[in-house]
């Protein structure tokens, strides 16, 4: 079985049968990712991680849009990039008028009425997260790699290629500024 590394390499040599080999040696870790980033949305979330994995996978690896990934850990960080890209906008989406944003909606099996609200915080966050990456990209990445696809201080230190005294620093720092940020967000609102 060819690794990850050499499947991504041939991907980006234009080998066409590539991708094809690319899913099956990535599929349960991205699954993984998935299944501990939709855990952590709103009860009534529709998105499936599965979903989440296909959706993200086709982003990846589109032929006109071609990236180039360094390394097995380079992938990730861009699948963790394009999960988090895809939770944004179904945020977005579900917050906007004409998509029904803040609407009950009635469940047809049962009388209770759940909410089927944006999440505000996952958009605050994203804003905030923008900004930060304009400050300290590794601080952002270190927190997209936490929040959106889930690895522990431990993984992402490893994926950033920094010690995980650092990673902890940073995710402290990162996680305090943005907590002001997004509370001076709310607070403006």
């Amino acid at each position: 079985m060819k690794s990850i590394s050499h499947v991504l390499t041939s991907i980006h040599d234009g080998d066409p049968s590539a991708a094809d080999q690319l899913l099956p040696l990535v599929y349960d870790e991205l699954r993984k990712l998935a299944a501990r980033r939709v855990s952590q949305e709103d009860p009534g979330v529709s998105l499936q991680a599965t979903a989440l994995v296909h959706d993200a996978y086709l982003r990846l690896v589109n032929v006109e849009n071609q990236q180039r990934w360094d390394s097995r850990g380079h992938f990730f960080a861009a699948a963790a990039e394009a999960m988090r890209r895809i939770l944004v906008d179904r945020a977005r989406k579900r917050g906007a008028i004409r998509h029904g944003g803040g609407r009950h909606r009635i469940g047809l099996s049962d009388v209770d009425v759940t909410v089927d609200r944006p999440s505000p915080e996952i958009v605050s966050l994203s804003n905030a997260l923008d900004k930060l990456a304009e400050i300290d990209p590794r601080k952002a990445e270190l927190v997209k790699l936490r929040f959106f696809a889930g690895l522990t201080t431990d993984e992402a230190a490893e994926v950033l290629g920094v010690s995980s005294s650092t990673a902890n620093k940073d995710w402290r720092y990162a996680r305090a500024w943005l907590r002001l940020e997004t509370q001076e967000d709310s607070l403006a609102s």
